[in-house]
């Protein structure tokens, strides 16, 4: 079996999220620090691990009054829980192009599992020499599962905010290794 061991390009990736806001239109936002160790094997797509820790505090929604009630005790708690982190715990091949990366979601100090729905964009040798993969990954989450239960209701009826997370991921990575066990 050989692993890849590959590094995250962090200038060329984007963990994104959005979420309703006022039942009329969403929020969207992204995690401007994180880190993370992916291992794949083309030939046994199962023995694949990922890790991924997000920065908490990183949050940026491009309005800093929201960005620091993200970061408060209504929401992420950033003081007492800095990191949100992604642990794959399998993956399942659905085609040559498409995969379906179940692990554990932790924010808040909650740990839920989450189903990635991963797209392979594909393998490329870059210009000086290195090896290139993309992925594109999606899921939801209902915010409530993970104590993030501030809420205000309106006028017309509804809420503030929405309950239902969308995730999405624009990953490329640049290979640093082949292992052999």
């Amino acid at each position: 079996m050989a692993m890849e061991k590959w590094k995250f390009d962090l200038v060329h990736s984007n963990i994104g999220f959005s979420v309703r806001h006022l039942m009329i239109s969403k929020v969207h936002g992204q995690f401007k620090s994180w880190t993370g160790t992916l291992e794949t094997d083309e030939s046994n797509p199962s023995a694949t691990r990922l890790e991924v820790e997000i920065d908490a505090a990183s949050i940026d929604t491009r309005e800093p009054q929201r960005d620091d009630h993200l970061r408060s005790a209504d929401f992420l708690d950033a003081a007492h829980y800095p990191k949100l982190t992604f642990r794959s715990a399998r993956v399942e091949k659905v085609d040559d192009e498409h995969y379906r990366v179940a692990g554990d979601l932790t924010i808040r100090g909650v740990m839920r599992q989450v189903v990635l729905d991963t797209e392979f964009l594909g393998r490329q040798k870059d210009p000086w020499g290195g090896e290139r993969a993309g992925f594109t990954a999606r899921t939801s989450v209902d915010r409530k599962d993970y104590g993030l239960i501030f809420n205000m209701p309106l006028e017309g009826g509804g809420f503030l905010v929405g309950d239902k997370v969308e995730i999405a991921l624009d990953v490329e990575v640049v290979k640093e290794s082949v292992m052999t066990a």
